[in-house]
């Protein structure tokens, strides 16, 4: 059986579940979130302040599954009672960010500049120039806009001008050696 799968959903203090059929909603201090499980193999069940995820077979993608759910669903619990956050630094002569309302104007290098409008759930917040922070209660979401984040300017390995997240290290690439052949 799955270690992850099997592990219970411990439930913080002031956060509930709703299970109705394959749904399960997750309610917090922070918002709500709700997913649809397809696996009719796999059941959700709340049990005092703890959240099983159960397998009800023993087929392959039922195996699967079971942990990925779990972890999903232990996302959301995490989500609507703490939240996700991602920073990112923008690294680069001239590189900055700026707020502008409720969207981010970047300055990367290109001859225009980029306008960053996160979509319904995600706030971005310049906590200096040079440096991003994106904050949601899903955690897929903060992710994915991330990335489209650093999509818009990937740091390149002889100087590291670019996007980065905070704690990402860029492998750096010795430059070119002028007359060592001669």
């Amino acid at each position: 059986m799955s270690r992850i799968g099997r592990t219970p959903i411990v439930l913080p203090a002031g956060v509930t579940v709703d299970i109705k059929d394959t749904t399960v909603s997750v309610k917090g201090p922070l918002g709500s979130l709700q997913r649809d499980i397809p696996n009719e193999n796999i059941s959700v069940k709340t049990e005092d302040t703890k959240l099983l995820v159960l397998r009800n077979g023993e087929e392959k993608e039922t195996r699967a599954a079971h942990g990925l759910y779990r972890a999903l669903i232990n996302n959301m619990v995490v989500g609507v009672s703490k939240g996700y956050s991602k920073n990112l630094i923008i690294n680069g002569v001239g590189y900055k960010a700026v707020a502008q309302g409720d969207k981010v104007v970047l300055s990367v290098g290109y001859s225009h500049t980029v306008d960053l409008v996160p979509p319904k759930g995600i706030k971005l917040e310049v906590v200096a120039p040079t440096e991003i922070s994106v904050k949601g209660i899903d955690k897929e979401a903060v992710g994915q806009f991330a990335a489209s984040i650093k999509a818009v300017r990937k740091p390149e390995p002889y100087h590291g001008y670019g996007i980065r997240y905070k704690d990402e290290t860029i492998l750096r690439k010795e430059g070119k050696a002028a007359g060592k052949g001669k």
